[in-house]
């Protein structure tokens, strides 16, 4: 068993081909230009310098009082009249979202939908851009088209 084990050990190593290894030397990396990484940059101005400037940038760009945002919507609640009628729309758009997701899942699990959709979608913008955007004719009727349906969804018209 030894002795046919090796003569086949030795009939593999006949047939595979010895291939010649090349080595290759890379040139070493250039040394960085900037001494001063952005690390110590960073810690060169003291922590409580640091804290100031981001609690002004976050003070700066938030203008909305929590309790004004509260009380407002306190008050646009109080003024509806079927609360159960937005509690059953909030919901039922909670449920869609869910069931899109689900849906999405499940169609991108299918070996070649997704790109199919990924055409559709392709096209439908291409078609989109064509017809609403590329004209100054057709960019103001979409305008107009956005107007009629803000006021018809804000009730205005």
């Amino acid at each position: 068993m030894a002795a046919a084990a090796s003569s086949y050990m030795a009939a593999t190593a006949v047939l595979i081909p010895r291939v010649p290894t090349r080595c290759s030397v890379l040139p070493p990396l250039p040394p960085r230009v900037s001494t001063v990484s952005f690390s110590s940059s960073v810690k060169l101005i003291p922590e409580s310098r640091r804290f100031s400037l981001l609690q002004k940038k976050a003070s700066e760009e938030t203008s909305i009082d929590a309790g004004d945002l509260v009380t407002d919507l306190k008050e646009k609640w109080d003024e509806i009249e079927n609360k159960s009628t937005v509690l059953l729309y909030g919901g039922g758009a909670i449920v869609a979202v869910w069931l899109s997701s689900i849906l999405v899942s499940a169609i991108n699990s299918v070996p070649l939908l997704p790109k199919i959709m990924e055409l559709v979608g392709l096209g439908y913008t291409g078609w989109f851009v064509y017809r609403y955007l590329l004209f100054k004719s057709s960019r103001k009727e979409l305008a107009t088209d956005i107007e009629a349906l803000k006021k018809k969804i804000a009730g205005t018209e």
